[in-house]
């Protein structure tokens, strides 16, 4: 019986990387009237890791084409490479990806290898929010907006180990400094830590090289906030995001975690917001 003629069926999911988000959603997921996590994709080396954590309920796959033949939805949670290497092999089976790790699609080969997938396989992909609010307002108005800017801002240790070491001194800093301006695309590609919000702005409005990044060193900074402002004829948008981190996880977002258990739990439900 189909689930459109059983209403009460729980819709199968499965999710790609078993990290902090993984773990999070697994855990979140286990009480939900309308969704199974049934299977959960990880690198062939921690197969037996994750199997030992998650029990003999959820399977484990070390391949896409392992998953069972009823799983409806595939959350990706573990990178830009497994939106390269594995979402591609999930959609040409017909079924639908959703997609925290959005940098990836800064790549035009990536963007264009998930097109031909999802057309092979007659399935969808779409891009979480993720760790930013009023992507859906951005979205909405995407014909009717001229101009976008994003703007980041982190405490300075925040940007260690990235490309910001060589444009400022995040050791002495006493006021905010903004240390890059450009494009989506060239933000994405240096600083991939922080592509995923970027990519996610760019993708929802005017693309990766109409949408103007500005990234900032703040030592007054608690948290991570991330700005949009967008105009054109048919909206005015100016809003901001700061996220908290995620309590198993500090360098993960708690919204990211959220934005990702709202997915899977839509998938179950006949009403969706």
């Amino acid at each position: 019986m189909s689930r459109q003629s059983d209403p009460r069926q729980k819709r199968q999911v499965a999710i790609i990387g078993y990290g902090a988000i993984g773990a999070e959603v697994s855990n979140r997921l286990q009480e939900d009237p309308d969704v199974t996590l049934a299977a959960v994709l990880v690198r062939p080396a921690r197969v037996a890791e994750t199997r030992a954590l998650l029990g003999p309920g959820v399977c484990v796959a070390a391949s896409p084409e392992e998953l069972p033949g009823d799983i409806d939805f595939v959350l990706e949670c573990a990178g830009h490479a497994a939106v390269h290497d594995v979402a591609p092999r999930v959609l040409h089976r017909g079924i639908d990806v959703g997609i925290l790790s959005a940098g990836a699609l800064a790549d035009p080969a990536t963007l264009d290898q998930l097109q031909t997938a999802a057309r092979a396989g007659h399935a969808q992909a779409s891009v979480l929010p993720g760790a930013i609010g009023g992507i859906d307002a951005l979205a909405a108005a995407q014909g009717g907006i001229d101009s976008v800017e994003y703007s980041g801002r982190k405490a300075p240790q925040a940007w260690q180990g990235t490309p910001a070491e060589d444009m400022c001194d995040l050791a002495t800093l006493e006021k905010p400094e903004a240390f890059f301006t450009g494009s989506a695309r060239e933000a994405a590609r240096l600083f991939p830590k922080n592509a995923n919000v970027v990519a996610t702005v760019a993708l929802a409005a005017v693309g990766f090289d109409r949408t103007r990044v500005t990234l900032i060193a703040d030592p007054g900074a608690t948290a991570n906030t991330h700005r949009i402002q967008a105009e054109g004829p048919a909206v005015a948008v100016d809003y901001s995001t700061t996220g908290k981190p995620l309590a198993s996880n500090p360098k993960t977002s708690a919204l990211t975690a959220l934005s990702a258990l709202r997915a899977l739990r839509n998938r179950g439900r006949l009403i969706r917001i």
